[in-house]
């Protein structure tokens, strides 16, 4: 199959490759199947940094992301002037995952928002966007944002699960927003809504894999060649052509990322 789909958010050094004898590679060619062209490798901390960056200088349809996910507890938590420093690899495309996350956290969260604002302000420094991960944080998520000026860089709000009020907000800072296998979910009415309504321009499409597997799959440990699964269910929800979809998201992801490397491309 022609490329055709970007995996805009994927965590590939955490797959399970046990059903590939050719590991990484067997994985990219099983979504090369599905006619996914191009993955964003999402960095979740430093200390796996590395091994991203790797897999990134040995495949083409590899860019990724420096930061560290707000979750993370231990291992180092990076000054500006370290993601600034990691963002200058020609690879990198993006500042982070980064952002709020009060679901797992409990007391003070000082410290997360001062890690969320030292990401903002490297993407600034280095002139690349962000990706933003939200849970059980907004209205808190939302206003450091409109703080730190985050609408200045741009970025994506990945793994959106919120509401078409909430969409509108996000949208009004010129972010975009990226929908994952939740959209399929029977009980995520509210999400598709957003999916039926935001405009085209404005959406990209992500796996989180390995996290969040599409119906049918839903429960199972996700990969990039379940994206198309994503793909399709959004295009049934706007009434358009997978290819319509995959054309519209394929050109989103390079506008944001605009250093992206990819076959895709003429």
């Amino acid at each position: 199959m022609k490329p055709l789909l970007i995996d805009s958010h994927c965590h590939l050094d955490r797959l399970d490759l046990s059903q590939y004898p050719e590991g990484l590679d067997g994985a990219l060619a099983a979504a090369a199947d599905k006619g996914v062209g191009h993955f964003l490798n999402v960095a979740i901390n430093l200390e796996s940094y590395p091994v991203l960056r790797d897999m990134a200088e040995r495949h083409d349809e590899i860019s990724l992301s420096v930061g560290v996910h707000p979750n993370e507890t231990e291992g180092v938590d990076p000054t500006v002037e370290q993601l600034v420093s990691e963002a200058e690899h020609p690879k990198v495309v993006a500042i982070g995952e980064t952002g709020l996350d009060f679901f797992r956290t409990e007391g003070d969260q000082r410290w997360q928002r001062d890690r969320f604002r030292n990401h903002i302000a490297a993407a600034k420094e280095s002139k690349k966007p962000l990706i933003i991960h939200m849970r059980e944080a907004t209205e808190a998520t939302l206003q450091l944002m409109q703080q730190e000026n985050a609408q200045d860089v741009g970025g994506v709000m990945h793994c959106f699960v919120e509401d078409w009020e909430i969409a509108q907000r996000v949208l009004e800072m010129g972010f975009y927003i990226s929908f994952s296998g939740i959209v399929t979910f029977k009980s995520a009415k509210k999400l598709q809504q957003v999916a039926r309504n935001i405009p085209l321009e404005s959406m990209l499409i992500e796996t989180d894999s390995p996290y969040l597997a599409p119906v049918p799959f839903r429960g199972k440990p996700n990969q990039p060649a379940y994206l198309s699964y994503v793909a399709q269910f959004v295009a049934d929800q706007r009434e358009i052509s997978l290819e319509t979809l995959g054309q519209a998201t394929s050109n989103n992801f390079f506008n944001l990322f605009k250093n992206a490397q990819s076959s895709l491309r003429g």
